[in-house]
């Protein structure tokens, strides 16, 4: 009785459950099939090993819904030796009802106010930053969304450089 009573009080971790791991092969595949029925042109904003993205574009091609089916798991399991949650971050990016799509969004309005109240730091910080930013683009749009806010004109270039900072940092 004292054995089983040792035993339990230190039981040896043998890894995840199967229920574990099929919950994460599961949520692999969602990914994957969020991947698959993705716009080409989002497609291109991530990162992926060929390999997955070839996979990807071969399962966006089959028509029968077994070898589907089949193929999201094999992109499941090519997606177990990547770092998803640089994945799934830019996911939720795109998602415009997730917490971090509001947050990114709302710092780039946040760089858009700064950049047209402060100027010239402002342009060098975000500059800094993000190296490939046409430093010249930033200022005529600085120039141009102060001329509006000063002629209470509508904010059209201050919609143009929330665009232009958007680009640049996806």
């Amino acid at each position: 009785m004292t054995d089983k009573n040792q035993h339990s009080e230190h039981p040896e971790y043998d890894g995840p459950s199967k229920s574990q791991l099929k919950r994460d092969s599961q949520a692999l595949q969602d990914i994957g099939k969020q991947l698959v029925e993705m716009p080409s042109g989002k497609l291109q904003k991530f990162d992926l090993p060929e390999s997955l993205e070839e996979a990807i574009y071969e399962a966006r091609r089959l028509k029968s819904r077994e070898a589907k089916r089949r193929h999201l798991q094999y992109i499941g399991k090519l997606m177990r030796t990547l770092d998803i949650d640089v994945i799934q971050e830019t996911l939720d990016r795109m998602d415009h009802q997730s917490q971090t799509y509001r947050q990114h969004f709302a710092k780039l309005e946040e760089w858009r106010d700064r950049i047209i109240n402060e100027g010239h730091s402002a342009i060098e910080a975000f500059v800094e930053l993000h190296p490939e930013t046409d430093r010249q683009q930033l200022r005529n749009l600085q120039r141009q969304a102060n001329r509006e806010l000063e002629k209470k004109k509508p904010p059209a270039a201050a919609r143009k450089l929330f665009t232009y900072i958007r680009e640049i940092t996806e």
